[in-house]
């Protein structure tokens, strides 16, 4: 028997609840883990919630990541002992997720874990951190280097933005950190922000061309505030897009794209191949100072992920939330 959140549809209403679960109860899968860490993410929140479309198929267990143990495999490409985590492919949604002392999931599905990083601190960078690194690595694959001026980050308070800052500011880049929560300031400009942005004019529908600033860009917002930072790239700059916080839409124009020559780099982390996963994390075991990842973390209970999930919908998390599902 273990522990897991379990959310269920029937009989109706849609709810989610703590349960003790049996093993054969789990999904297919050729590598069962022994979870030791997962997160709270956004679209867990949503999962826990019944707020969003995220769960596919009922009953779910949800949490798109988890780091832990191997405790039993019949792929030999993991063996009883191995530390392992993983991110997306559809865990949480369409087959059961992290929020769990077990899983079972298949073997191409898991990577093994950086030998820079803990399971705890592998959490606390997360699926969050992981697409962070990914909108990164988009920038510099597009050739943006920090002699090339401003990076703007929105929703900076958040997961992916936080660890977004942090990683760029290690890089050398100047980073503005786009925040509607003020109090956030001192907190972003700890983690490297050289300038905090106020969200506001730039959530209101905007000029097709604004004054050329950001030499790259990171969204997690989409809408308005994406179009708003499209329209306000200099030549040749690039946005990393990975979030759709303020929605699905795009207000936008063509102008920014055709008179000035920028980039929209959509950053999908789900389905991502593993060869950029791998590098990706070997690149956040290098890149991330990792003392920075107590500011941006808090610890939760598993039971405790019930509660927490409004408040991430609401926009009232700092940084990270790690699930410790053993406790």
């Amino acid at each position: 028997m273990f522990n897991a959140i379990l959310v269920e549809r029937e009989p109706q209403p849609y709810r989610a609840g703590l349960k003790k679960l049996d093993e054969a109860q789990l999904p297919a899968g050729d590598v069962t883990v022994r979870v030791e860490y997962s997160t709270l993410n956004y679209k867990d929140a949503l999962a826990i919630t019944g707020k969003g479309p995220v769960v596919r198929q009922f009953p779910m267990v949800p949490g798109i990541d988890f780091a832990g143990t191997v405790e039993q495999s019949g792929n030999s490409s993991y063996k009883s002992g191995d530390k392992v985590l993983l991110n997306g492919w559809g865990v949480g949604e369409a087959h059961w997720g992290g929020l769990s002392q077990l899983a079972r999931v298949k073997a191409e599905w898991l990577i093994p874990l950086p030998a820079a990083l803990t399971a705890r601190q592998a959490m606390a960078v997360g699926t969050a951190g992981y697409t962070a690194m990914l909108c990164v690595m988009a920038l510099e694959r597009y050739g943006i280097a920090p002699g090339d001026g401003e990076i703007l980050v929105t929703g900076a308070a958040g997961g992916v933005g936080s660890i977004a800052v942090a990683l760029l500011s290690k890089l050398g880049f100047r980073v503005a950190a786009m925040t509607g929560r003020p109090a956030q300031a001192d907190f972003l400009r700890h983690l490297g922000a050289a300038e905090i942005i106020d969200r506001a004019p730039y959530a209101a529908a905007g000029k097709p061309l604004a004054k050329e600033r950001w030499a790259g860009a990171i969204d997690v917002v989409g809408s308005h505030t994406l179009a708003n930072v499209c329209a306000s790239l200099r030549y040749g700059g690039v946005v990393a897009a990975c979030g759709l916080a303020g929605g699905l839409d795009f207000p936008g124009t063509v102008a920014p794209f055709i008179l000035r020559g920028i980039t929209l780099a959509g950053i999908d982390s789900v389905m991502r191949p593993r060869p950029d996963r791998v590098e990706a994390w070997r690149r956040l075991g290098r890149d991330l100072e990792i003392n920075k990842l107590e500011l941006l973390t808090e610890e939760i209970s598993l039971g405790e992920t019930l509660d927490r999930a409004s408040p991430i919908l609401a926009g009232q998390v700092r940084g990270r939330i790690v699930v410790d599902v053993n406790r």
